[in-house]
């Protein structure tokens, strides 16, 4: 009678443990995943021949051919990952042939042995998102079709929420423990405001800031066997030195990202502020060239550093991520940038500098 008791109570307390909210990874759990890792090298990845996540993942302009070819570059110079954004709207226009997508991507991926960091929601750029065909891109303009996840009318409205709740359990639970993906960026630069190209609402950091831990409690729930994270990109990372929305991406990370388009010496400054909170690191945005982030600089140091480094931009296409930040305001419509400020290769697969894919190739040799 006893022992019925006791294997009642056992099942009593496993079954419990099964349905028990998941929590943030423990330091010595985000370690032990960061030991099978290896060192994390690669970029922030869209087709070339898209302006934008929607373009990219829609049934209609989704290119498998394209993926398996650019992917393979990457392959080629030893990159072993790609950030990669999705899109709310995705999955509310068509949830299965979305993941379906999804999939084909992963399998192209896994064939060149890299594992996907998927990005969940994004706060840069166009705050008007719409599905169906996307727009051209304006000539001699940086990013100028990107767009926000969700959009500000998403965002500013609660009633959309459950279905933002839908997407993230589904996307998630649908890969939870998928091993060919790295992990889940929950929300990219959640509190960017756009000023220097778009007239974002005043309160957008406030909604933003009652909305992010919802969606990493979304995530979370749907049990993922790979680790969560939202990277941090402006302020100062010491705990007592943390924004509210810093604060938010911190606590609720399994791992810690950030943003760093610094010459060297700040780029390790953020990294040293960064250590307090004993967990990995990779820096899921870098590299601009005329800024002194170059591959030149930062990527040795991130070896050194034992700091992932995923730099923005890959194949120049449709997102003219080549062109500088101030385009914006002074569109290259007339001369080409004196260097290109993102991106490696040409869309025919010519490296932009040959001496940067060798560094990289040589840095990720085994």
């Amino acid at each position: 009678m006893m022992m019925k008791t006791l294997r009642f109570a056992i099942a009593l307390i496993l079954s419990i443990s099964a349905f028990a909210a998941p929590v943030v990874w423990t330091p010595a759990a985000a370690a032990n995943w960061h030991a099978r890792q290896g060192w994390m090298v690669g970029g922030n990845y869209i087709t070339s021949s898209a302006i934008n996540q929607l373009e990219m993942w829609q049934a209609e302009t989704f290119d498998p051919q394209r993926i398996d070819t650019e992917l393979g570059w990457g392959q080629s110079i030893g990159m072993n990952t790609m950030r990669v954004f999705l899109h709310d709207l995705l999955w509310q226009q068509d949830p299965d042939g979305f993941r379906k997508r999804v999939n084909t991507f992963l399998e192209i991926a896994h064939k060149h042995h890299i594992r996907p960091l998927f990005v969940l929601f994004d706060s840069c750029w166009d705050p008007n998102p719409h599905l169906g065909p996307q727009r051209a891109p304006r000539p001699g303009v940086h990013n100028s079709g990107w767009v926000q996840s969700p959009g500000v009318p998403a965002l500013e409205d609660p009633a959309q929420y459950p279905r933002l709740e839908a997407y993230v359990k589904g996307i998630v639970g649908a890969f939870a423990t998928d091993d060919r993906i790295l992990g889940w960026d929950v929300w990219n630069e959640p509190d960017n405001l756009n000023e220097s190209a778009y007239n974002d609402p005043k309160d957008k950091i406030q909604r933003v800031a009652v909305l992010l831990p919802r969606v990493f409690e979304w995530a979370r729930s749907a049990h993922p066997s790979q680790p969560l994270t939202s990277g941090v990109w402006k302020g100062g990372w010491t705990p007592a030195k943390l924004e509210p929305v810093a604060k938010i991406q911190i606590e609720n990370s399994d791992i810690v990202t950030f943003h760093s388009y610094d010459p060297p010496a700040e780029f390790e400054r953020k990294v040293a502020q960064l250590r307090n909170y004993n967990r990995p690191m990779v820096c899921t945005e870098y590299m601009a060239r005329p800024r002194g982030s170059t591959f030149e600089a930062i990527l040795p140091l991130a070896k050194k550093l034992d700091v992932g480094a995923i730099n923005w931009g890959f194949v120049q296409g449709k997102t003219q991520t080549n062109l500088p930040w101030d385009s914006w305001k002074h569109p290259y419509v007339d001369h080409p940038p004196a260097v290109w400020f993102h991106d490696i290769f040409y869309p025919d697969g010519t490296p932009y500098r040959q001496e940067e894919v060798d560094l990289i190739r040589r840095l990720t040799a085994p």
